[in-house]
């Protein structure tokens, strides 16, 4: 099997992007669960919590680190395997990358550093503001992508003209409101979807971690507090992600009618109403659903709130502007389907929780340790649903795919990118699960079990000089240390 130029690069770009797509969800969901554990420990000085946010923000460094160093090669395929495109979006994209740079990555980095530095060396306030600003940081990040992919799915605030290079034309989108370029029609409901599932991603992380210890009867205590916490925010997102998600395909249906088309397989208009897929799969020879199980009308209620208005179907729509139908089609069904047993899984814990027998309940303890897999595929899933069902445009109604890939490139050479790309990624990931792994089996630091409760004013002064205002005899040790090393002297 040969595949053109256009079909690889879009793989390469693919598995590009899930690859990368594997780190800021974690990262903004992660940063979200630290600044509850960290300002609980500003409220209450607990012990228990400040070890947890130590604990959590080794595990963000390591995963803030790879989506840095897989992030950037996205940037350099733009010029490699998709000049044409880069010409038309780079008015565009421009002003919200730029944006994303300075108000979100230099956010991020930048307090990085007190984060993982700088727990004994500033105060407990500042130390706190800044995993604040990292998590700030992470979701403005998240915010300006959004908004840049959002505008290819609706396109506003801009127009298409078309301009004269060396005798050649070509097209590129200019800006004309760049506040109607971000609050485009679909922006805003796709960046809560995408950053209710980067939580219900890192809750459902520390659950796993935190199950597998209790398992263990390892840092017991910690890990039941770090499981309560991260439950109740996992329970919370899981539920804001499927409200989301539901406002975000009405957006669709009424945004990129096609897309819902394809992710619910309808192709022809039913009177009376859309009827809702239940089972079934698409043949797109013949244009039906194999072994189709519907329910009357449920589709024009999801879109329309009644059971009867219509909802575009596939037949609408020019053969050349249809998606392909089976690959959207699985990847929402997978992704609504994954969603909804997250959902029914929190809720289960929840109750338990609440019944006080959730952790001796050992059989549901080993489901959250294996369950951190259905966040990660529920979110690749939605990407690959979101993207696979724009096409055949790259940017919705005014450039196709075809149109954008470089015209300069071989198959050979993007052959030989994916191959040394799928090397590169496979040692790469290799490395951050063996590091991953390395930080998990060591585990939170273990704590006195004196200083569990212990509500230290935060008055300025060192760790180090809290601890010697407590303990007098140490001070006395010390000072008589100084004085005799001043007489060897």
């Amino acid at each position: 099997m040969t595949f053109d130029v256009e079909t690889l690069s879009r793989i390469q770009f693919a598995l590009t992007v899930m690859f990368h797509y594997l780190f800021p969800p974690l990262s903004i969901g992660l940063g979200a669960i630290m600044v509850i554990m960290e300002g609980a420990y500003l409220r209450t000085g607990n012990r228990q919590y400040e070890t947890m946010a130590r604990f959590w923000t080794r595990i963000f460094a390591v995963n803030f680190a790879m989506g840095v160093a897989t992030g950037i090669v996205m940037e350099f395929q733009f010029g490699t395997n998709w000049s044409s495109y880069s010409r038309f979006v780079g008015d565009v994209f421009g002003s919200a990358l730029a944006a994303e740079g300075i108000f979100a990555f230099f956010l991020e980095s930048g307090f990085l550093s007190v984060l993982v530095f700088g727990w004994d060396r500033v105060g407990k306030r500042m130390h706190f503001f800044s995993t604040c600003m990292v998590c700030l940081g992470a979701i403005f990040s998240s915010v300006w992508i959004i908004i840049a992919n959002s505008w290819q799915q609706t396109p506003a605030g801009s127009h298409v003209e078309t301009v004269l290079v060396n005798g050649l034309e070509f097209k590129r989108a200019v800006i004309d409101d760049f506040w109607a370029m971000v609050f485009n029609p679909s922006s805003m409901a796709r960046l809560a979807h995408t950053v209710a599932a980067a939580f219900v991603l890192g809750a459902f992380v520390v659950m796993s971690i935190s199950a597998f210890y209790i398992l263990k009867n390892r840092h017991l205590e910690l890990a039941k507090k770090m499981f309560r916490i991260a439950l109740i925010f996992g329970g919370v997102s899981t539920l804001m992600a499927g409200a989301l998600g539901h406002h975000q395909a009405k957006v669709v249906a009424e945004t990129q009618p096609a897309k819902l088309a394809a992710f619910e397989g309808y192709f022809h208009a039913e009177p009376g109403g859309a009827p809702l897929l239940l089972m079934g799969y698409p043949d797109e020879e013949t244009e039906t659903i194999k072994h189709g199980v519907f329910f009357p009308g449920g589709l024009s209620f999801l879109v329309h709130n009644d059971f009867h208005t219509p909802v575009t179907a596939m037949e609408a729509i020019p053969k050349e502007d249809r998606p392909h139908v089976m690959i959207p089609f699985l990847a929402f069904h997978v992704m609504v389907g994954v969603g909804s047993g997250l959902i029914g899984l929190s809720v289960l814990a929840l109750f338990l929780l609440w019944r006080g027998k959730l952790f001796q309940t050992r059989w549901l303890l080993w489901v959250f340790v294996f369950a951190s897999v259905g966040p990660y595929i529920a979110n690749q899933a939605g990407w690959v649903a979101c993207e696979a069902g724009r096409q055949p445009w790259v940017v919705y109604g005014q450039l196709r795919t075809s149109e954008a890939y470089s015209k300069s490139l071989t198959s050979g050479q993007v052959m030989a990118s994916i191959v040394m790309f799928g090397v590169i990624y496979a040692l790469l990931f290799a490395v951050w699960v063996y590091v991953l792994n390395d930080k998990i089996q060591h585990g939170p630091e273990e704590i006195d079990p004196s200083e569990q409760e212990n509500p230290i004013k935060d008055t300025g002064v060192t760790n180090l000089e809290q601890v010697l205002a407590k303990d007098p005899k140490r001070m006395t040790m010390i000072m008589r240390k100084g004085d005799s090393k001043k007489t060897d002297i």
